[in-house]
């Protein structure tokens, strides 16, 4: 597995994640650790998102032309 397949198939996707659960640890009031750390995820998680799509993707091999 190329670099670029794992960029695509797990970097990019965990970074949203990453800022999804950022996002949900600024809004829940139970855990003052993910309360605090929240924003630091949400931006760590964009900064990532920023630097993976940033990454060209594998050359898909085209299917309609047959030669």
């Amino acid at each position: 597995m190329t670099f670029r397949a794992l960029n695509q198939k797990y970097l990019e996707p965990g970074s949203q994640y990453l800022m999804i659960l950022g996002i949900i640890a600024l809004c829940q009031p139970w855990n003052l650790f993910l309360h605090r750390y929240g924003m630091t995820m949400t931006l760590v998680g964009l900064i990532a998102f920023m630097v993976t799509t940033k990454i060209p993707r594998d050359a898909q091999p085209d299917e309609g032309s047959h030669s």
